[in-house]
């Protein structure tokens, strides 16, 4: 009798942002809606929003290299989101850092930039919710 063949399936995806201060990041995630758990021996957190995950790790970054990305607006992170209009009138309101607004792309859909205190920028775009 054959077995039945299991395809692999990815479960999750997630970006590492290396921080200069662990509860700074994660008090500024929270602003966006990720959850965090007690972090591992204090230099490492992971963040759940909606079933994704975010890693935190406090270590050392490279200065010259996020002043480039920053300047150049090269993504650290890009998600996808459904009612992107809404999340992004939260993320307003939560204080987040806004580098690039809510704009209509030329394929159909709209997005905008966040910077995190550690320089990181993070797409975020959807297909409009207004027809």
């Amino acid at each position: 009798m054959a077995t039945p063949t299991t395809r692999p399936r990815l479960t999750s995806f997630a970006p590492q942002f290396l921080v200069d201060d662990l509860a700074r990041s994660i008090a500024y995630y929270e602003k966006l809606g990720f959850t965090f758990g007690e972090p591992w021996d204090g230099f490492y957190a992971i963040g759940l929003l909606d079933g994704l995950e975010l890693h935190l790790k406090e270590a050392p970054k490279y200065g010259p290299e996020r002043r480039y990305r920053r300047e150049n607006e090269h993504l650290d992170a890009a998600a996808g989101v459904d009612g992107i209009e809404e999340f992004y009138a939260h993320c307003v309101a939560s204080g987040a850092t806004i580098i690039r607004p809510l704009t209509a792309t030329a394929w159909g859909t709209k997005d905008f930039y966040v910077e995190d205190p550690d320089g990181y920028i993070v797409c975020f775009g959807g297909r409009t919710t207004a027809g």
